[in-house]
């Protein structure tokens, strides 16, 4: 183990772009989807449309607690398509927005049941020694997604933008995982793959932090010191942690 993690009693986990897609950020995951699929939009008028809808679904309670990820996605995408041709940057007929929608929906959900299959074990491992807790910006239904995904037994506690009124990058909302570990700030660590939502404000509250850095989908400034650790791949965190 790193002498850094020696002292390490708990593991707070952030979940989309960490468990979920192993730090590839859900723009570019999506992206790729958009081009298996062969949509006829350029990648910019793509970006603003993503960001549209990540907007609506924080504002208006499009996504319903009972809704497993499949179903999320699939509100992503019908608002991506939705707003794509309302601007008028695809042509396409209500049936061909529908398979659109629905196939970069299958595609993404697929691709998280392929990196899960690395994932779950590396949580599971984790959960033998640490106290586990979860620490995301979620529409409401982060339970329904983790049962889903056969991922709910290992995590003592969740706290969830959406349940609790705040969200990263705030660093309050990691204090919250701090207090619900029960453990004193320098003996957790947290994971993630956001430098500004994750890494900052973990570090601010006093706890040790893994950067799990993946293809950057905007530019931000970034002090690599600032990370503990900066691994590439989620399985990699087990030769710090055990």
């Amino acid at each position: 183990m790193i002498e850094t993690f020696n002292n390490i009693k708990g593991v707070i986990f952030d979940y989309g772009g960490t468990i979920d897609t192993n730090s590839v950020h859900w723009a570019e995951v999506l992206w790729a989807a958009y081009e298996k699929m062969q949509i006829p939009v350029e990648k910019q008028d793509f970006r603003d449309a993503y960001v549209y809808g990540e907007r609506a679904m924080a504002k208006h309670p499009l996504v319903k607690p009972t809704d497993n990820f499949l179903q999320v996605l699939r509100v992503k995408t019908h608002l991506q398509i939705g707003r794509l041709f309302e601007l008028n940057l695809l042509k396409a007929d209500a049936t061909q927005r529908f398979i659109y929608a629905e196939g970069v929906a299958d595609l993404c959900y697929n691709h998280v049941l392929d990196i899960l299959k690395m994932a779950r074990p590396v949580v599971a491992k984790l959960a033998e020694k640490y106290k586990l807790v979860l620490v995301s910006n979620f529409y409401g239904n982060i339970e329904t997604i983790l049962n889903d995904f056969q991922l709910d037994s290992y995590f003592s506690q969740i706290v969830e933008s959406s349940v609790v009124g705040v969200r990263k990058p705030d660093p309050a909302i990691y204090q919250l995982g701090v207090d619900a570990m029960g453990y004193k700030a320098e003996e957790i660590v947290v994971i993630g793959d956001s430098y500004s939502k994750d890494m900052v404000p973990a570090k601010k509250v006093g706890c040790k932090a893994v950067w799990l850095s993946g293809p950057a989908w905007g530019a931000e400034e970034i002090d690599p010191n600032l990370p503990d650790l900066t691994i590439h791949s989620l399985d990699e965190v087990l030769d710090a942690l055990i």
